[in-house]
């Protein structure tokens, strides 16, 4: 049963649908599998590692630099940027090429610093959430409601994007009308 309940806060707190985070990327991963997969590690890596450093930025942070919050998130993940390219060119030097698009398009992603904020926002209002295990938790779970996100966007692409949509509201319009009807469905769960 609590496996059930993890899956439904899941699904109902992540941020691509009830926000619409990440949907310009959602719409590129979810044109081909092998998109997908590649950027949603990618953002899963991001958000998770990203809510970590954000622990640490809003902890040690004094309050009365707390308007340095985005600079210093935005370095953080330039810095987590750089770590990841540099990481894959050493690692798999041959595969560098076809790996580092998919950090491209993930590392600047409003998906990846709306995260961030997010948990700050929530540990703000609740300081029992202001543990390092919560955020890497919250990261985590952000980039896995991505994929999920990703998934469900898979299995509609192909079909709005047909020719029996009318010509004017085929492709993006389509899609986001299709996302905002299933981010209405999975917030009701919550």
């Amino acid at each position: 049963m609590y496996l059930v309940n993890d899956i439904i806060a899941f699904l109902a707190a992540n941020l691509i649908l009830s926000q619409a985070l990440g949907t310009s990327t959602l719409f590129v991963a979810a044109d081909s599998r092998r998109k997908l997969v590649g950027t949603a590690c990618c953002i899963t890596i991001f958000t998770t590692i990203g809510s970590a450093a954000a622990y640490f930025i809003n902890k040690l942070l004094p309050s009365e630099y707390k308007n340095f919050t985005l600079l210093l998130y935005v370095l953080t993940i330039g810095l987590l940027y750089i770590g990841l390219l540099s990481a894959v060119y050493f690692i798999t030097p041959e595969r560098f090429e076809k790996i580092r698009k998919y950090i491209h398009l993930s590392a600047f992603n409003c998906a990846v610093i709306g995260t961030l904020f997010t948990m700050e926002q929530k540990s703000a209002n609740d300081p029992s959430l202001m543990k390092l295990g919560e955020y890497v938790k919250f990261g985590l779970e952000a980039g896995l409601g991505f994929i999920t996100a990703a998934l469900i966007l898979t299995a509609a692409f192909r079909k709005l994007n047909s020719s029996k949509v009318p010509s004017s509201f085929r492709g993006g319009p389509a899609i986001l009308i299709y996302l905002g009807i299933i981010s209405m469905a999975v917030y009701s769960l919550k």
